[in-house]
């Protein structure tokens, strides 16, 4: 038995299934579900805002009056391909190979598992690079990559009348809840859709839990003394406003290992129920040509993540490999509303 026996895609993919049956999802993947299609290229039909005109009135025994096609467009792109590898460190691999000759199999599994959870980062990072896209999307209706000599852009033409900006917005005596409703009532005026659900980041959320405006209208006997806590401040919002919002405070890492948030400070992202879109996967190299030889140990993960393990001769060693061609899709776009509140 030798590291090329133990340490193969197909157990570092069931690993990690393993472990994410155990973690909360991103929550962006309910709003852009995943889906998969062959190739590279990505299109979909994306609706025009506007309500739907009705159907004409006919006499009977006429030809119908034909309607001109017009209120959608298809949008093109070439999904982004992303690809890192990993070497198993070499003192793991030497502490392998020293309990490999003892046959000690408890002990082999400790090492494996070890190994399987340094492996598993490179899914973690294509997790996260999925989940920032979609926030991307979702907080400023575009996406922009860049890293390695590789440029992306993708406008998803989200209107720029439902990009509200309002430096007031954060005051401690603004009329928030009237400023979201104006925004939802746009919304509604060009689309026919009422968004129901919001998103902050937890600095946002704790600026409109200290507005003056809302914990006086809560505590009206006492002229707005009183503790305004998570649960009571998300329901007075629903009540006077029909959305239900979340409070979304996770982070990641970009290419330069700056950390940053996934829904940025002094954004209120608002959005109609149901999906938004489709997080898409097209096929990568590997599974196309890899999968069916003996080159390589390949295996499928997360819908369309291919995991890939190498033997290496030179120095002798395993090399793992993560590669995910994705992007999403957007149909929705014109039914979100973004309410910048920098100052």
């Amino acid at each position: 038995m030798t590291i090329f026996d133990l340490v193969k895609a197909t157990e570092i993919a069931t690993y990690w299934e393993t472990l994410s049956q155990d973690r909360e999802p991103y929550l962006l993947t309910e709003m852009f579900p995943d889906d998969k299609k062959l190739g590279l290229d990505l299109s979909y039909i994306k609706g025009s805002s506007g309500l739907p005109c009705v159907l004409k009135t006919s006499a009977f025994d006429v030809k119908a009056i034909p309607r001109e096609r017009i209120g959608f467009e298809k949008l093109t792109a070439e999904m982004p391909f992303f690809k890192e590898s990993l070497y198993i460190d070499e003192a793991l691999r030497q502490e392998l190979n020293k309990v490999l000759e003892t046959g000690n199999q408890a002990y082999i599994e400790v090492i494996v598992n070890r190994i399987f959870a340094d492996e598993v980062q490179l899914l973690e990072a294509a997790s996260a690079a999925r989940e920032r896209m979609r926030a991307m999307a979702i907080t400023t209706g575009a996406i922009t990559l860049s890293a390695n000599g590789q440029y992306y852009s993708y406008d998803y033409q989200m209107p720029e009348t439902h990009k509200f900006s309002n430096s007031s917005f954060n005051s401690t005596d603004y009329d928030i809840c009237a400023y979201i409703n104006s925004c939802l009532d746009t919304i509604e005026d060009d689309t026919g859709v009422r968004p129901t659900r919001g998103l902050v980041s937890r600095a946002q959320w704790n600026i409109m839990k200290n507005n003056t405006v809302v914990s006086k209208n809560i505590y009206v006997l006492t002229n707005g003394v009183g503790t305004i806590n998570d649960n009571t401040l998300r329901d007075y919002l629903f009540d006077q406003t029909g959305v239900e919002f979340v409070v979304y405070s996770k982070r990641y890492k970009d290419e330069n290992k700056t950390t940053r948030r996934f829904i940025p400070d002094n954004l209120v992202v608002l959005f109609p129920a149901g999906a938004l879109g489709r997080t898409w996967f097209g096929t990568t190299p590997e599974e196309s040509d890899l999968m069916t030889g003996s080159a390589a140990n390949v295996a499928i993960t997360d819908t369309g993540v291919a995991v890939t393990t190498v033997k290496q001769t030179d120095p002798v060693n395993v090399e793992t490999k993560v590669t995910m061609i994705c992007l999403p899709s957007f149909e929705m776009a014109d039914q979100v509303a973004l309410i910048d509140a920098s100052t």
